[in-house]
């Protein structure tokens, strides 16, 4: 690794402008951005994938690659991360800091707590959390209703046993109330974290957030509570976007972690417009596929930025393919000319929607060894039909080395053809037509279900004037549809929206569909139990 105040110098960021934690991380100085606001912005290129699968698609290590293969054919080029939470590392995903030679380091670190960011949020959920029921055990002035307290508790780990739960018992311990905890990464103070612009347009959110109502039936938010700059202060460091570095010393700047499939899945708006003025091409990602992730990264975060994306790659993997053709996990690695074929209807699917925001779309097949060559031609050939460009990644046994052609190409798709980016509906439209019209025009659904409990707060939600607010789907990440085990491209089905949620300070609404939760739990053997540290600090299992 390079001294990170090296590779700050690359892209022009001066030492004054650094904090550093360690040798090898920094925080970013807001000074910064005054001196580069004034500047031409770069390219912003969204890298997304198909349906995730148990053989993975390697969308993150894609994105480090392809900054890497960027950079070595002279185009300036930083990667947009998020940071990855505690509970999918030491439960079903482990690391998320790509692998092979497309990782960014140092690995661990920024694995396990890096600067500190996603504690900073789990904190400050949790003194709003502590400051609703102490002021309903001092007297509850504001008249909070509360069967109608809709703010939860976090924690970056999973653990299932959270999601419900009563607090309050026992003697002088507050009122008896149903509870429970979230994840981090899906509180919405995480969510305002990265969408906000700064600490100003931070302060404003955190105050607009609804923390419950009122026994008139009214909206009762952090400001009423007197919580917000206390939420400010834990947050200030947080707020700064983190620089690190690639295994090859490209630049990378990881910043929040939003999860795709129960939040809105991005980096920071902060990371992402400080990287636009300080390269030439900024490669971001979005969570899971381009349903949830790049739908969401579209029509939330650059909605709300204003920010026009050029492209979009999307990454795809035989194995990936053949599983959505029906190939069991332990037999992917088979050559299945016939079950690849049944699975391009998600690769396919996915391109389709992603055109139908304006954005060109480049496909980039992740090898992996042992990948069959006739396998391959047939995505490249279908690819070829459906008039989109392709390249072969091989960016985890490669490094840069194994991106050039894909750079390459690239460069040319932004060189040649015009982003003409648009988001997917018009403020205006009400948020049940919303939630129809992705379900039926990205999803492919027949329509949606709406239970009684999502009913009521989508009128709850019109009432307090917020209809105009854009929609966060938190579903599936494995299908299409709300149910994990309908793969490929499904058709007809009907969406099952269970219950909506309004977060104000972020501006949008959450659509809770099928079984997902917002406290996920541990698979049988979370890959905590797999993990050793030696006597000299290394770690293994974490990556």
């Amino acid at each position: 690794m390079r001294p990170i105040v090296e590779v700050a110098k690359d892209i022009g960021i001066a030492d004054e402008h650094l904090e550093l934690y360690g040798k090898y991380k920094s925080k970013i100085n807001p000074s910064l951005w005054e001196e580069v606001k004034h500047r031409t912005d770069g390219k912003l290129v969204l890298v997304t994938a198909m349906n995730p699968t148990p053989a993975g698609e390697g969308k993150t290590l894609t994105t480090i690659g392809l900054a890497q293969g960027l950079n070595a054919i002279g185009q300036p080029t930083i990667a947009a991360l998020r940071e990855p939470s505690l509970g999918p590392c030491f439960g079903m995903k482990g690391g998320a800091t790509g692998s092979g030679k497309a990782q960014i380091v140092p690995a661990d670190d920024i694995n396990l707590h890096f600067t500190g960011d996603i504690h900073a949020v789990t904190s400050a959920h949790n003194l709003l959390s502590a400051m609703i029921d102490n002021h309903v055990f001092h007297g509850n002035a504001l008249r909070l209703d509360s069967k109608r307290i809709v703010w939860k508790r976090a924690m970056d780990m999973n653990d299932r046993s959270l999601r419900q739960m009563v607090t309050g018992l026992g003697d002088g311990n507050g009122n008896v109330r149903e509870a429970g905890f979230l994840i981090t990464t899906a509180s919405e103070i995480m969510a305002v974290l990265c969408l906000s612009e700064n600490l100003s347009d931070l302060r404003n959110r955190l105050g607009s957030m609804v923390i419950g109502y009122n026994e008139a039936g009214e909206a009762v938010t952090a400001v009423q509570l007197g919580a917000v700059e206390a939420m400010v202060i834990l947050l200030k460091e947080a707020m700064k976007p983190n620089l690190v570095q690639t295994l090859e010393g490209t630049p990378v700047m990881v910043h929040g972690g939003p999860f795709a499939n129960i939040a809105h899945g991005c980096s920071s708006v902060v990371g992402t417009r400080l990287s636009l003025k300080l390269a030439k091409i900024v490669v971001t990602e979005a969570g899971f596929g381009a349903d949830l992730g790049a739908e969401k990264f579209f029509d939330i975060k650059c909605r709300q930025a204003s920010l026009t994306p050029a492209a979009a790659v999307l990454v795809v993997t035989l194995k990936a393919l053949k599983y959505n053709g029906g190939v069991p996990k332990q037999e992917l690695e088979y050559p299945n000319i016939d079950a690849l074929h049944q699975g391009l209807c998600n690769m396919d699917r996915h391109i389709e929607n992603i055109r139908k925001f304006g954005v060109p779309v480049l496909v980039a097949i992740n090898h992996f060894e042992g990948d069959d060559s006739e396998e391959i031609k047939l995505v490249q050939q279908r690819c070829q039909q459906l008039g989109v460009r392709v390249e072969i990644s091989k960016v985890w046994a490669e490094g840069s080395a194994g991106a050039i052609q894909f750079a390459q190409t690239l460069v040319e798709l932004l060189n040649n053809e015009n982003s003409n980016f648009t988001t997917f509906y018009k403020d205006e439209l009400d948020i049940k037509s919303k939630i129809e019209k992705v379900v039926i025009d990205i999803y492919r659904g027949a329509g949606v279900s709406f239970s009684p409990s999502a009913i009521r707060g989508l009128a709850e939600i019109n009432r307090l004037g917020y209809g105009s607010l854009p929609v966060c789907m938190a579903k599936t990440p494995y299908s299409f549809s709300d149910q994990p085990r309908l793969l490929g491209a499904p058709e007809g089905f009907t969406m099952h929206v269970k219950d909506v949620s309004l977060s104000a300070g972020a501006g949008f609404v959450v659509v809770h569909t099928g079984n997902i939760v917002t406290m996920p739990g541990l698979p049988k053997s979370p890959a905590a139990e797999h993990m050793e540290m030696d006597d000299d600090g290394v770690i293994t299992g974490l990556i």
